[in-house]
């Protein structure tokens, strides 16, 4: 058997995946995190009933909870997708999100509109970071 030089990450500490996919992989010392949603890890319902300040908090909560798994910190944190259902919610989630990507090496973002997310999420994220 070869030893694969990627690696899944799991915690209960964020939503199971939805589909066939990871939380996260790492691969090196890049980590790659699957897009979460507003989940609730331990009920693994919605949280913010389409409220999208509740919603993008716990999306990052969820986020962070994946990064923390694989001993990787917000700071590492170099690149971003945000999806959002309706751009109008761009300048509520831009707040929240600057309140846990505050530093002057804030990482390289996208925005993007989308038609619709999983679960009738409004906001989805997603990122990469660098471990080593």
């Amino acid at each position: 058997m070869i030893n694969s030089p990627l690696k899944a990450i799991i915690t209960s500490s964020a939503p199971a995946p939805v589909g066939p996919y990871s939380q996260a992989i790492l691969a090196g010392g890049w980590l790659y995190c699957s897009g979460q949603i507003a989940l609730d890890p331990i009920t693994n319902k919605m949280v913010g009933q389409e409220n999208i300040e509740l919603e993008t908090r716990q999306v990052l909560s969820n986020l962070k909870a994946v990064l923390n798994s694989a001993g990787a910190k917000v700071s590492q944190v170099i690149k971003t997708t945000i999806y959002l259902v309706d751009l109008k919610d761009f300048g509520v989630v831009n707040n929240i999100y600057a309140e846990t990507f505050n530093t002057a090496n804030a990482p390289a973002r996208a925005c993007i509109q989308v038609a619709a997310l999983p679960k009738g999420g409004k906001v989805e994220i997603d990122c990469v970071a660098w471990l080593e």
